[in-house]
């Protein structure tokens, strides 16, 4: 493994609650990690032409740089087989599939926080 992001928060010598948040926020903080996430979960393996295909907006960059920290991070795995041309295909590991109540967590809340804005928004408005 390369760079380890979980080791410059120096949990190791800091084990309180908040290095843990810290850890977990970053391996799936950000824009794309958990849509990746959603499209490795649907099923898989899948290759990344599929995967970019799946995810409007996401530049190959990105995309690439995204899958890489997944990897690095033993969320993601990247197969790539000898053959011309190269194939290479990604899937969730056991460590990411263990993410899923706590994808289906924030999926919950996100709704719950949404409903609950609106409604006091248009409580608001109506005042």
């Amino acid at each position: 493994m390369g760079y380890n992001r979980i080791e410059t928060l120096n949990c190791e010598n800091n084990p309180d609650k908040d290095c843990a948040v810290d850890a977990a926020l970053s391996i799936i903080g950000g824009k794309w990690k958990l849509k990746i996430y959603k499209v490795l979960k649907a099923g898989g393996p899948f290759r990344y032409a599929a995967i970019h295909k799946a995810l409007t907006g996401i530049s190959e960059k990105t995309l690439s740089a995204q899958l890489r920290e997944l990897e690095e991070d033993g969320i993601v795995t990247k197969q790539v087989f000898p053959e011309v041309p190269p194939r290479v295909e990604y899937t969730l590991t056991d460590l990411g599939i263990s993410l899923e109540p706590v994808f289906v967590a924030l999926i919950n809340w996100g709704q719950t926080y949404i409903q609950t804005t609106k409604t006091v928004g248009q409580s608001a408005q109506q005042a």
